[in-house]
């Protein structure tokens, strides 16, 4: 089939799912050439923080959402990870390790184009490598396929500001933006409606980069920003169109004044009743996690240890048309609310999103059976 897909609801026909080999994306931020003895420790530390029964859980996981999937007769890819933990350097940077598991991150499907982003994670400079075998399989039907500008990431590319505003999943009052020197954004950083696409603009999106997909995208399509809702990475565990007209909202980051103007006239439902991570996601997280990040900091090795999703990664949900959607089973509340609306659930065992990322995040929708239009008038 040709590439198509201009909405986040339409009948699923085809998707990528992603892996889950890999470990901690490591920055190395030491002068010099970086010698084996310390690639060797960086490797081994953070190996420690992705030992082979999680990502042995991962796979199986990821592999659950692929049967499921199958079952309502939708084609399955998965990338390719050959690439992945390689060392490599730019001239700004030297880094190492990357996943093929958050598929939605890098890829924006806007009909029959794929768009490339440029994110501004030095980690995930290669990580499109992944798809390049299904997308040249596309390619034999022809797509416009897209990449944006390579960043540089010389130098510091996130400001630390501080408001008047609190949030216990932004540290108090401190959050992160993104300087506008270089166009750089996350394709999870838009919902797709059609012809609009909201666009968020946070600490993994800047203005100049939704300025750069308007004009690829052309006067066909309007990018729509907001910046009110949400200061972290991402919007797919913010906003998620169910269908035309019904939008599932998370209640603790939108509120009907904050709520984009794009959605005036669309039934919103603004849910808050999450439930939290697991005790012992929250321990090995403590335990073994946060210890080696500090470790690998220690030897001048930035990583992503330090973090986790917050507990609304759960809201993270895929529709497979209309009325289906798939979900983390640990989401009771979410399942129930959904069924309220007519919408029929289909719960999963998905245990390591905190870590790596929700049902959304792993997938990528690349044919849907829908068209183009205008949901706004």
């Amino acid at each position: 089939m040709k590439i198509n897909s201009h909405n986040e609801w339409d009948k699923l026909r085809e998707i990528v799912v992603g892996r889950g080999e890999g470990q901690a994306p490591l920055l190395f931020t030491a002068p010099g050439q970086i010698s084996e003895d310390l690639l060797k420790k960086a490797n081994r530390l953070a190996r420690e923080a992705s030992p082979k029964w999680l990502i042995d859980e991962i796979n199986e996981d990821l592999e659950g959402l692929s049967n499921t999937l199958k079952s309502f007769g939708i084609k399955v890819y998965r990338p390719e990870t050959s690439h992945v933990n390689s060392f490599f350097a730019t001239p700004y940077f030297r880094a190492a390790g990357d996943y093929c598991y958050n598929m939605r991150d890098l890829h924006l499907v806007v009909g029959n184009t794929v768009i490339e982003s440029p994110s501004q994670e030095k980690h995930r400079y290669f990580e499109a490598f992944g798809l390049y075998d299904i997308w040249y399989e596309y390619f034999k039907e022809g797509f416009r396929w897209i990449a944006g500008p390579k960043p540089r990431l010389a130098g510091n590319h996130m400001i630390i500001y501080y408001d008047g505003e609190k949030n216990e999943y932004e540290d108090g009052q401190k959050f992160i933006k993104l300087t506008e020197d270089e166009i750089l954004f996350e394709a999870a950083n838009t919902v797709r409606m059609g012809k609009d696409l909201l666009y968020l603009v946070s600490r993994s999106g800047n203005n100049l980069g939704a300025k750069w997909l308007q004009s690829v995208l052309g006067n066909e399509y309007r990018v729509h920003t907001t910046e009110k809702i949400y200061r972290s990475s991402h919007i797919d565990s913010t906003v998620l169109a169910l269908r035309p007209g019904l939008v599932l909202l998370n209640a603790t980051r939108v509120s009907p004044e904050t709520c984009p103007s794009v959605l005036n006239s669309w039934e919103k439902i603004y849910f808050t009743d999450i439930v939290p991570a697991p005790e012992s996601t929250v321990k090995f997280h403590k335990d073994v996690r946060k210890k080696v990040h500090k470790e690998l900091a220690s030897l001048g090795i930035q990583s992503s240890l330090d973090s986790m999703a917050s507990d609304w990664i759960g809201m993270n949900i895929l529709s497979v048309d209309l009325n289906t959607v798939i979900v983390d089973e640990w989401q009771v509340p979410l399942i129930n609310l959904l069924k309220k609306h007519k919408i029929t659930p289909v719960p999963i065992r998905f245990r390591h999103s905190y870590y790596m990322g929700g049902i959304h995040c792993s997938t990528l929708d690349t044919v849907r059976e829908s068209k183009l239009e205008s949901y706004f008038g």
